[in-house]
């Protein structure tokens, strides 16, 4: 049985009243810079400017607080602190005066930081990005300085073993979609895998390929391929095999074959103490959000006017803040609370980060961690994997630290991210109770992130691609339909609004809106008990049962800790011990989800909406593309729905004219409105658009010269 982490009360009692130990002792302003005014902006237009720097930290690993980070005492200096560098970006109002008390703590995701929305720099309020992911690949690499418009970096220490020695441990690396005689590298995503192999002997690594896998893990034909018939080497066909040698790359003697996956397993040395990262994002918000300056007396350049914060991250930054909360680092040294508010967005997983060889830019493709332990927010047992009741709120609960929380998705995070189990459990059988503290919102029919939004986009010949998107992930491949539209923009718009009154007023959001079990509109994930129609564009038997990306109950090792997805993870690849029943949300007759909020494009629609999509080809052919939606347009008139074979109105039938279809845009606007998902000003600029487009317009009437 895992044992919780929960302070005990006396304990609890002494970290109110002890100053912070673990915290910001310095700061370093590298580059202030002035932030143009957005286009459109309502006059006083508040002046903005950019202020980017590095935050120096010291931990102390015994404080309970950061005793939970994994390899903490192993990466610590000889005065027993374990120290980082962390980058920074703050977005602030030139007259501080003008500033609205509230402060949005940004997570980076992959070292990128989301573009400062309008809306809010409109109100004065403030933005803050800090750095927390620390493997030094790609985008997070530690340069010497920050800038305000780079990527985000944090420096973290490597654990070492007794008198300095390194740490080695077995790690998994694949290669996919991949062809010719150039040599590969190890991709997590799209960056590279963080950690080297000891030797570049072959002879101590084990290198397969396949040709093919499914989404439950069965693997069909395998082939080892012998030690002498590779190398790690970068090779061309200008530098044939064995190539240069070079601890980043394989070369194959008879090169790479585009319709399989390789997969090696190494001895890998040198793991970063990544959980460092959660601890990091705590402090530095702690220190803009409650000091007056650093240590050396450098001015925390935004002390003072912060009265309420909100974290908030999109995709693996959202799941960095589920791991976050549940590992109880909205707790700051001094026992007070971090953030007032927390927004994990289009995540629903925790972020898999404190555990030695973790690769947190992973996004739940087979092998991938990420799921372990409670996904939901309340204390549930977890009887399918053998675990004990558990939420993600135990911690925050028992110091009295939990912030309001509002959770939105879309339906690629049920299809590909493996959403649903927080919903339901492991077992499916029952939803589970929302806490007063939480608000979730479901964007029906939508993409991960939602799509470009707009009328044309659903109409072919006026804006729809013909040609489906990439898929997102290790070279996983392209999709088969066209990318899906509905938008996100104008539901998150309104929700900002809701959040941010909440958090500063006290004033509450809708209630949750989302698919359930007791409303009859979550099922098991295949064709029949979702009610899905046989569409033009798809094979009759989609969606299948094995065709959403499932939750995998992994082996990850005796040392390995799955509820708090910590510890040491010793077996490569891990082995699959079950595969749990996934649910989705019903569709109606037209194939669109049911049981979301009221968006526009979904209520006055133009085809079938999909959270998923299918890979065109190479390896992963005819599987989901991942986390891509897709869409199949409705026909324009009946008798091309008939020459189709297709079940759904055409848009004639719907709508009848153009001034019809924009009748039904202005409805769905105003129910939207009224439920509070939608803004006027949105609603507005969504009926114009909507006269403005192409649907059911007449064609332009020929002029004779």
């Amino acid at each position: 049985m895992t044992k919780l982490f929960l302070l005990p009360a006396g304990l609890l009692a002494l970290a109110l009243c002890t100053p912070a130990q673990a915290r910001v002792t310095r700061i370093v302003i590298d580059e202030t810079i002035p932030l143009p005014v957005p286009a459109g902006s309502p006059p006083p237009a508040i002046a903005y400017e950019q202020v980017a720097g590095r935050a120096f930290g010291e931990l102390d690993p015994k404080l309970p607080g950061n005793a939970i980070i994994q390899d903490i005492e192993l990466g610590k200096d000889a005065d027993g602190k374990a120290r980082y560098v962390t980058s920074f970006v703050i977005y602030k109002p030139v007259d501080m005066t003008k500033a609205s008390g509230l402060l949005w703590h940004d997570v980076p995701n992959r070292g990128r930081v989301f573009p400062f929305a309008p809306q809010e720099q409109a109100l004065g309020d403030i933005m803050l990005a800090s750095a927390w992911q620390g493997d030094n690949s790609g985008a997070t690499v530690v340069r010497p300085k920050a800038s305000a418009a780079g990527m985000q970096f944090l420096q973290v220490p490597v654990a070492r073993g007794p008198g300095g020695a390194p740490i080695t441990g077995e790690l998994l690396g694949r290669i996919v979609n991949r062809s010719g005689a150039a040599s590969q590298g190890l991709l997590v995503q799209t960056n590279p895998v963080p950690y080297k192999p000891v030797s570049l002997d072959t002879t101590k690594a084990r290198l397969v390929s396949r040709g093919g896998e499914n989404q439950s893990g069965d693997v069909t034909d395998e082939r080892v391929i012998a030690s002498a018939d590779w190398a790690w080497a970068k090779c061309d066909a200008a530098n044939p095999f064995p190539g240069t040698p070079d601890a980043t790359q394989i070369c194959l003697k008879n090169g790479f074959e585009g319709n399989r996956l390789y997969q090696v397993v190494y001895t890998a040395a040198d793991p970063y103490v990544l959980g460092m990262g959660f601890a990091a994002f705590r402090d530095v918000a702690a220190f803009f959000k409650n000091s007056a300056a650093d240590d050396t007396g450098t001015a925390n350049p935004i002390a003072k006017a912060v009265t309420h914060s909100i974290t908030r991250g999109v995709s693996q930054s959202g799941n960095f803040l589920r791991g976050w909360l549940h590992l109880g680092f909205n707790q700051a040294e001094d026992g007070s609370q971090v953030h007032d508010g927390l927004w994990p967005i289009i995540a629903g997983r925790r972020i898999a980060l404190n555990f030695r060889w973790a690769q947190p830019d992973g996004v739940l493709e087979l092998y991938q961690a990420g799921s372990e332990g409670p996904q939901w927010w309340l204390p549930q047992a977890d009887p399918v994997r053998g675990h004990p009741a558990a939420g993600i709120l135990d911690r925050c609960s028992a110091s009295r630290t939990c912030p309001k929380v509002v959770e939105h998705f879309g339906s690629a995070e049920v299809w590909a991210l493996k959403l649903t189990p927080e919903w339901v459990g492991t077992d499916g059988k029952a939803d589970l109770p929302l806490p007063g503290n939480v608000r979730r919102y479901y964007i029906a029919s939508s993409t991960h992130g939602g799509g470009a939004g707009g009328f044309d986009t659903s109409v072919p010949g006026a804006g729809l691609p013909t040609t489906g998107a990439a898929c997102p992930g290790n070279n996983f491949g392209t999709a088969v339909l066209p990318a899906n539209p509905v938008p996100h923009t104008h539901t998150v718009n309104a929700i900002r609004v809701h959040f941010r009154n909440w958090v500063m007023a006290g004033t509450a959001p809708p209630p949750s809106r989302y698919p359930t079990l007791a409303s009859g509109t979550l099922a098991p994930a295949h064709k029949a008990a979702l009610g899905f129609p046989t569409l033009p564009g798809l094979r009759a038997t989609l969606p299948e049962p094995d065709f959403i990306m499932p939750v995998h109950d992994y082996d990850w090792g005796p040392q390995f800790n799955a509820q708090d997805g910590s510890g040491i993870a010793s077996i490569a690849p891990p082995r699959i011990k079950q595969v749990l029943q996934m649910l989705a949300p019903k569709v109606n007759a037209d194939g669109n989800e049911l049981g979301g909020v009221p968006v526009v494009l979904l209520d006055a629609p133009l085809g079938t909406y999909l959270g998923w999509n299918v890979t065109a080809g190479g390896f992963h052919k005819d599987q989901i593309c991942n986390y891509v939606g897709g869409m199949i347009p409705f026909a324009r008139t009946e008798a091309e729905r008939l020459a189709n074979n297709d079940p759904r109105p055409s848009l004639q039938a719907r709508y009848g004219t153009h001034d019809g279809y924009v009748a039904a845009v202005q409805k769905a606007a105003d129910n939207a409105v009224a439920q509070g998902f939608l803004l006027s000003v949105d609603a507005a600029a969504l009926v114009r658009a909507a006269q403005a487009s192409a649907v059911l317009a007449p064609a332009p009437v020929a002029t004779s010269k």
